[in-house]
């Protein structure tokens, strides 16, 4: 199997998996074995930040209508508009991702303490994602604008949870949101918008600091899996929108248990 196409199947997982509640960091710790992907290597470790970028373009590409019409028209002002609710969810995403990440990256992404650690935000993540959705699931009409400021500021501080590899951002956002009030299609709505700059400041932390690994040589793997993550990824957040309106969390939660018990039998087999 080439680099290529290594680095596209790759890309197909990260889109399929970074918008739904069952954590892409759990199907990387599989895929990239499977795959005899040292993540180590310069090319690699690039690679699995750049391809998120593949995945953001696709929630831009699919929503920049919405995103145009709303760069365009401040009707309610500032206070109301959903860029500042944004800004108010960044707020704790960046001050605890700063804070946090360096020891994150020190003590649970290494294969002593990262494959347990992701098992264990995955099971723990999916109790949490069935009780979230019996508890607090509402209808009725609700949109983007109906997200409150203090509504946004907490699911930016819930989604640094997702700090803890298995836990899913997308997880720890959206049942953040369904937790505050918001309807499951709102909460999703926004955990994509949210998605944009929190994904762009983590990969741009990120590659700043390994920006030495970025060599030309490494330029077709990378774009191949760009370019992969993008198109599957604008599949998924079409199909996971339309899901979410009538249908349960469920399917998700057995999911993400399955797979952790997958990711522990990978690490106790070695």
């Amino acid at each position: 199997m080439t680099d290529l196409i290594r680095a596209v199947l790759l890309g197909v997982i990260e889109g399929l998996t970074e918008f739904l509640p069952v954590s892409s960091t759990g199907h990387m710790i599989l895929a990239l074995p499977l795959l005899e992907v040292d993540a180590g290597l310069p090319r690699w470790r690039v690679f699995l930040f750049v391809s998120q970028l593949g995945a953001i373009l696709a929630v831009v590409a699919y929503f920049w209508r919405d995103l145009w019409r709303r760069t365009l028209h401040w009707p309610g002002g500032l206070q109301t508009h959903v860029f500042t609710k944004l800004a108010a969810a960044m707020i704790p995403t960046v001050l605890l991702g700063l804070l946090g990440n360096d020891f994150m990256e020190t003590y649970f992404e290494n294969a002593r303490t990262g494959p347990p650690a992701t098992a264990i935000g995955l099971i723990v993540g999916a109790a949490a994602i069935v009780y979230i959705d019996r508890r607090f699931r509402r209808a009725g009409e609700q949109t983007l604008d109906d997200v409150s400021l203090r509504q946004a500021f907490w699911i930016g501080v819930i989604q640094c949870i997702s700090m803890w590899p298995g836990v899913s951002r997308a997880g720890a956002s959206i049942m953040g949101g369904m937790a505050l009030g918001l309807t499951p299609q709102v909460a999703t709505q926004f955990s994509f918008y949210l998605a944009i700059p929190t994904m762009l400041a983590a990969g741009a932390l990120r590659l700043w600091k390994y920006r030495a690994d970025l060599t030309a040589d490494a330029a077709g793997v990378i774009l191949a899996g760009t370019l992969a993550a993008f198109v599957t990824a604008l599949l998924v957040v079409a199909a996971f929108l339309n899901y979410v309106r009538s249908r349960s969390f469920a399917p998700f939660a057995v999911y993400r248990v399955a797979l952790g018990a997958g990711v522990l039998a990978w690490y106790w087999l070695g």
